[in-house]
């Protein structure tokens, strides 16, 4: 049950920082889903966006945190 405590706290803990960083990132000049590198097209009647940057930054937070995870359960 210990364990179970253990990986609901570092849980909470990773929703509260996950949490800050949407608040701090809407202050910045360029905000989640609008990062450099993301791609958006405008044409007269077409727009295509792919957050490309995003899904990186995205991608590399949520291994870190798996990675995390993992190596304090065992």
């Amino acid at each position: 049950m210990e364990s179970i405590g253990k990986t609901l706290i570092l849980i909470g803990v990773w929703i509260i920082l996950i949490g800050l960083l949407f608040i701090f990132f809407e202050k910045l000049p360029f905000g989640i889903g609008r990062l450099p590198g993301d791609i958006y097209i405008k044409r007269d009647n077409f727009v295509f966006y792919f957050p490309i940057t995003t899904s990186i930054l995205i991608s590399v937070v949520l291994s870190l945190f798996f990675m995390l995870l993992s190596k304090l359960s065992r």
